[in-house]
């Protein structure tokens, strides 16, 4: 997947920069550089022409979870009633780690695109993506491992985070 953050409006590409960081598949620590930033974001108003405000909110939740903001991404993510919450959710607290919980909420989102689309770009990292609990149980295996297994769930998080992000922000604008 080619991920253009200019494409998402001037505020997000100011927030990423050319490039997704990798996120550890554990909690990491909140990039502080980061926080005023995401702090005066506002989905409705930064993101170019919303019309649906939980998906911009859900927009919002990615942005903090990017950068290791687990609780103010929680406190987004748990009061949309969208897939796209759960799953935000769901990632988080994957990362935290809680696979039970991940797992749960997982179960909330069901089927969504962009799984489909994560099945289909996840071998370019050399990760079969078969379900999101798989996923989680391959995270709980290496997390930490330093292992080649650890470096490329952190590329299939990546690709995952761009495709809900991807995700979000077109049901934002459409």
């Amino acid at each position: 997947m080619t991920f253009d953050p200019a494409a998402y409006g001037p505020a997000v590409a100011a927030l990423i920069g050319d490039t997704i960081r990798e996120m550890p598949l554990g909690p990491g620590s909140p990039v502080q550089l980061k926080r005023a930033a995401l702090s005066a974001f506002d989905p409705l108003r930064d993101l170019p022409g919303v019309r649906d405000a939980n998906a911009g909110k859900a927009c919002h939740a990615g942005l903090w979870l990017l950068y290791d903001f687990h609780d103010d991404s929680h406190a987004i993510s748990q009061e949309l009633p969208t897939p796209e919450g759960s799953a935000w959710h769901a990632i988080l607290h994957r990362r935290e780690p809680d696979a039970w919980n991940s797992n749960y909420w997982w179960k909330r989102v069901g089927r969504h695109p962009f799984l489909d689309a994560l099945r289909r770009e996840a071998p370019s990292v050399g990760y079969d993506f078969t379900t999101p609990e798989a996923f989680v149980a391959f995270c709980e295996r290496h997390r930490g491992s330093g292992s080649a297994d650890e470096a490329t769930a952190v590329r299939v998080q990546v690709l995952e985070w761009q495709g809900l992000f991807d995700d979000c922000f077109r049901k934002a604008v459409a």
